[in-house]
């Protein structure tokens, strides 16, 4: 199982090493899974004008590059322009395509050609089955590793729904499939000038995912998600994370016989 995880931006180096100190413990103690650490350089599709966008490039890729040498986890973040790929590509170990931007042609050859793995988040207006042309637009530009995330379907206004069907079909084009538990319980600029969310259900929709046969799980965690400066609604509180972690990696085992080894 692989397991994404880490704030949704960088908001300053306390935030982001509190979470990733955790999310090594967690490493350390689940050796057989696979644990990345995941944070935002920049958060360019927020609701508001206002809102807090992250300390940008160049600042972020050096706290990133901390997060490596101190806690010697690979680490992943998203871009939003294909020229950030090449520098973003020289420091994190995966580049992340946010959803909205998922068949901007551009962004994912930049993205290919950095010769690191490439993760793309299925876009909220996208069916399953299309992010087959992802794939082959990322495989002929030259990317080796893909990993396609589920993160919920737009329902109606303010609202996505989770489609458990779209983790074996992307699945079926030969390539990893995360599914981003967080986001799939976001409301999308549900609160006017700010996404809203119902953290409550991530748990749920978490263990549904595992039980589909989902290879790893992305989740967005803060110390305190009421004063996350961005996704706070929809974030996993960080002392709660470690016990989710638990049950769901118990849960996967359990699915694949291993139940007698813990």
């Amino acid at each position: 199982m692989i397991v994404i995880a880490g704030p949704c931006v960088i908001e300053n180096r306390d935030v982001v090493f509190e979470v990733a100190e955790v999310i090594l413990r967690l490493q350390e103690r689940f050796k057989e899974h696979k644990f990345i650490f995941k944070a935002s350089f920049d958060k360019a599709n927020r609701s508001s004008i206002h809102s807090f966008r992250g300390p940008g490039l160049e600042k972020g890729l050096e706290i990133l590059a901390e997060v490596k040498s101190k806690f010697s986890l690979p680490v992943l973040t998203d871009i939003h322009e294909s020229w950030q790929a090449e520098p973003a590509g020289k420091v994190v170990d995966f580049i992340q395509i946010p959803a909205f931007l998922c068949r901007q042609t551009d962004l994912l050859i930049a993205a290919a050609k950095t010769g690191k793995p490439v993760n793309v988040k299925k876009g909220q207006f996208m069916a399953p089955w299309d992010m087959g042309n992802v794939v082959e637009k990322l495989k002929e530009s030259g990317a080796s590793e893909i990993m396609l995330t589920e993160r919920g379907t737009t329902f109606g206004y303010n609202n996505l729904v989770v489609d458990f069907r779209s983790i074996p079909i992307m699945k079926s084009f030969g390539v990893p499939v995360i599914f981003d538990a967080t986001h799939s319980v976001q409301k999308p600029g549900g609160l006017g000038k700010a996404s809203g969310g119902d953290r409550e259900f991530v748990p749920y929709l978490s263990r549904a995912a595992v039980a589909v046969g989902v290879d790893g799980l992305f989740f967005e965690t803060h110390p305190f998600p009421e004063k996350a400066l961005s996704d706070g609604p929809n974030m996993i509180p960080l002392k709660q994370f470690p016990d989710l972690i638990e049950e769901l990696l118990q849960l996967e085992d359990f699915l694949n016989g291993k139940h007698g080894k813990g």
